[in-house]
């Protein structure tokens, strides 16, 4: 095979593209930089990075979503499948398989549990391809379907991050924006939610990008990584690398080879050659 030919091969792996875009709120406020980042098809690719690293926003102009916020992308491509996206609707994007579960889980918390669920099926056109949808997602998520008759306003957190997850995935999604599905949780329900997602993107082949502040356990489960922080791309690499990468450790595990330590405790940051 040729260097030509390879190229081309790496490329079509790439369901997702993200090139160069900066994204701007109110027509002044910069919040994206020149952030540029790719999302390998069938994988789970994820976004770290503290609290207003860009992580949200990143997610939210691949989605198109930024409008509604008064964000626009002002400069970069978009590409998905091929096709470059940025400037279509969002409801153009759900049809062609891009499905985000916000942040904060955002139920209708007036609805039942399954009534919530079979909102995400309503681009299908088969009543049958919903029926079966929904006994899928209550394979994936038994505690909901124990929960279907309930108001998804008086269930759980942890029960509306499901809900949230299983909305998504009644729409026959082809790659999953997961923004942030570990905040206010208890760890033990934040290892059963990975698990679940994990097993979705293996089983169900649903690429999956996630942003996500719990470091260690998106790195658990991600084949690749890129961090942000103030807007940038300031490192990328696999994910064993980055577990591996003593930057990583230090600043965003807490890890160092002293042991267990807070980002208070560091008064310079140094950054280390990129590994790449």
């Amino acid at each position: 095979m040729n260097e030509l030919s390879k190229i081309d091969k790496k490329t079509t792996q790439n369901l997702l593209e993200v090139n160069n875009i900066e994204a701007v709120y109110n027509h002044v406020i910069l919040v994206l930089k020149g952030v540029s980042l790719n999302v390998k098809k069938g994988g789970i690719t994820t976004l770290l990075g503290g609290n207003g690293a860009g992580k949200t926003t990143t997610l939210k102009s691949i989605s198109n979503l930024l409008a509604s916020e008064r964000g626009e992308v002002t400069k970069g491509s978009i590409t998905f499948n091929n096709q470059d996206v940025h400037q279509l609707d969002p409801s153009q994007l759900v049809k062609m398989g891009v499905i985000q579960v916000m942040e904060g889980r955002h139920c209708f918390e007036h609805l039942t549990v399954e009534e919530n669920l079979l909102t995400g099926g309503y681009t299908r056109k088969s009543n049958k391809e919903v029926k079966n949808d929904l006994e899928r997602v209550y394979e994936y998520f038994p505690r909901l379907k124990e929960r279907r008759t309930s108001q998804a306003g008086y269930t759980s957190g942890g029960e509306q991050q499901m809900v949230a997850i299983g909305r998504a995935l009644m729409a026959n999604p082809k790659m999953i924006l997961l923004d942030e599905p570990s905040m206010g949780l208890a760890p033990q329900l934040v290892k059963q939610i990975f698990e679940i997602v994990s097993q979705i993107n293996k089983k169900e082949g649903v690429t999956i990008l996630l942003a996500e502040q719990n470091t260690n356990m998106a790195l658990q489960y991600a084949e690749y990584a890129y961090i942000l922080e103030n807007g940038r791309v300031v490192m990328e690499g696999t994910a064993k690398s980055m577990r591996d990468n003593e930057d990583v450790k230090e600043f965003y595990l807490g890890i160092s080879g002293e042991g267990r330590q807070s980002y208070r405790d560091f008064k310079q940051y140094r950054r280390r050659k990129r590994w790449l």
